[in-house]
């Protein structure tokens, strides 16, 4: 019998305390929008009282209509010498107008009488009040215990009584915090076993990352009886993070029976981590288990062959039930049988015997002689495909450039470039000043082909890379130059060597604008 996990998203709160992270007001409803896409139940968007940014976006939020998630505030506990009605946190929890709210309250003994300085009776009161005073007034409240397991083996009992406090006054859901990343699995199953037996599985938990355990610690709490899972949508979070939700939510549903999100939304997984990490202004890891681009990447020719004759003989589920996708990554020591797979994405018709198979492992091998690497530049192998299969077209051709770099006269202009590019019978001349040669080269190239190709303004670079083939050669070394590039949705890596890192990085640059361009018209 399937289990129904209810899924509470804080990237909006916890996920925005993490380092790097800074979320504007259109981030954030960007973000609300993309979540509830996927059907995400609740979306903690943050505390309505920290701010006035915080206060414009709860009043915009009231204007979204969403068609699966509910929003939910989040606050504490009333303080020490004041009623819940006469709290002014809690007031601004309700004039968020959110069907749900979340407040988090002291469980650990220690927290009561060295950090808010009361004693345990009155932090018990305190938890009372509050969630009783939410339910009042309508609210679907989730009780998030702090330190609850820190606090529960220093003092399971009086652990025990700040949620008995919560679940007496109506609390929908306890959530057991690992406020401290200090929690191994096994500590996890036996404490929320026995807190979930206790209070009828009205157990939720919320983990940290600081011990690499979060989403073990999150799995193995919904095992022992949790029916409810906290955490941001790729981990980012405070420290080493949180629990990662799109890790997490993926092994319950697809291995564990448990129904977390819309069964027809889970192909949608891997798209919207990369709209999320792209208004976060993050990269996925490439080894992010099921929506990193190298989850399902094979590079040994006796794995790439296996996958390819049967599927679960190297992977674990098949990518597509994610929305992820294989990669066979190319090198020396691919297979014919892995080059094959490539080329049928644009050509079916051929054949291993075929002579164009031939000739582009003729030619992947001599490139990577001279010290290409496509393992991590797919998108420049299927454009060496495409040329070789006659499914290549130019889209521009770039007739010169010229960069001029020197001492910064002004902060942020470290060079220029001048470009000038051919579409068709027409030509475009345009300069731009970057951070350094590559950046105004981008900036010149893209914005002298905007003209032409507006689609291009969606498009970024989010990493380079630069890495010297042969040391002893000192700075005549050759170079290659990996580019990856992203328009918001899909993100892809190009190419480029050459003795001239400039000229290596026009190599990848112009080809990824291309490979761009190429799937815009594809997928229109």
């Amino acid at each position: 019998m399937e289990k129904k996990i209810t899924v509470l998203d804080s990237t909006l709160r916890d996920g925005a305390q993490g380092e790097g992270i800074s979320f504007s007001i259109e981030d954030k409803l960007a973000i609300v929008k993309a979540l509830d896409r996927l059907g995400i139940d609740y979306i903690e968007a943050g505390n309505p009282f920290s701010n006035p940014k915080d206060i414009e976006f709860f009043n915009r939020l009231n204007k979204l209509e969403l068609k699966h998630s509910k929003i939910v505030a989040f606050g504490s506990t009333r303080r020490k010498d004041c009623t819940a009605e006469e709290d002014k946190n809690l007031q601004a929890l309700l004039s968020a107008h959110t069907p749900a709210v979340a407040v988090f309250g002291k469980c650990w003994l220690l927290h009561v009488t060295n950090i808010i300085n009361t004693d345990g009776k009155t932090n018990y009161d305190m938890i009372y009040d509050t969630v009783s005073f939410l339910k009042k007034q309508g609210k679907t409240v989730f009780f998030d215990a702090e330190h609850f397991f820190d606090g529960y083996k220093d003092n399971p009992e009086y652990a025990m009584g700040a949620l008995q406090a919560a679940f007496d006054a109506g609390a929908d859901s306890l959530d057991l915090c690992d406020t401290n990343g200090g929690c191994f699995p096994d500590e996890i199953a036996e404490i929320v076993s026995k807190v979930s037996e206790r209070f009828n599985g009205k157990v939720g938990i919320h983990t940290h990352n600081d011990k690499g355990m979060a989403v073990a610690n999150s799995v193995m709490a919904v095992l022992s009886g949790a029916t409810q899972v906290q955490g941001t949508f790729l981990g980012f979070g405070e420290r080493c993070g949180n629990a990662n939700l799109s890790t997490i939510i993926p092994n319950l549903q697809l291995s564990k029976n448990c129904i977390c999100i819309p069964k027809e939304n889970m192909t949608s997984l891997t798209t919207i981590a990369r709209e999320v990490a792209e208004i976060a202004n993050v990269s996925i890891k490439g080894n992010e288990p099921y929506v990193g681009s190298s989850a399902f990447a094979h590079k040994a020719g006796m794995h790439a062959d296996g996958v390819l004759k049967l599927s679960r003989s190297f992977e674990h589920i098949d990518p597509s039930k994610v929305g992820n996708e294989r990669r066979i990554l190319m090198s020396e020591i691919t297979g014919r049988g892995a080059v094959l797979e490539k080329i049928h994405k644009i050509n079916p018709d051929i054949t291993k015997s075929s002579p164009e198979t031939a000739k582009i492992l003729a030619e992947l091998k001599e490139l990577e002689s001279k010290g290409y690497q496509f393992e991590g530049a797919d998108s420049s192998f299927e454009m060496l495909i495409r040329r070789n299969l006659g499914a290549y077209k130019s889209f521009f051709k770039l007739l010169n450039y010229k960069i001029i770099s020197g001492r910064p006269s002004e902060p942020g202009c470290l060079a220029t470039a001048t470009v000038k590019v051919q579409v068709g019978d027409k030509t475009q001349l345009m300069a731009a000043e970057g951070n350094g040669p590559i950046n105004a080269l981008d900036k010149a190239l893209r914005f002298s082909l905007e003209v032409f190709y507006p689609e291009l303004k969606k498009m970024r670079l989010i990493d380079y890379k630069v890495r010297v083939m042969d040391s002893k050669s000192a700075t005549a070394s050759v170079v290659r130059v990996l580019i990856t590039s992203t328009e918001g949705k899909n993100v892809w890596t190009t190419v480029g060597v050459s003795s001239d890192v400039v000229e290596a990085s026009r190599l990848a640059l112009t080809e990824s604008i291309e490979y761009m361009l190429i799937k815009y018209r594809e997928n229109k």
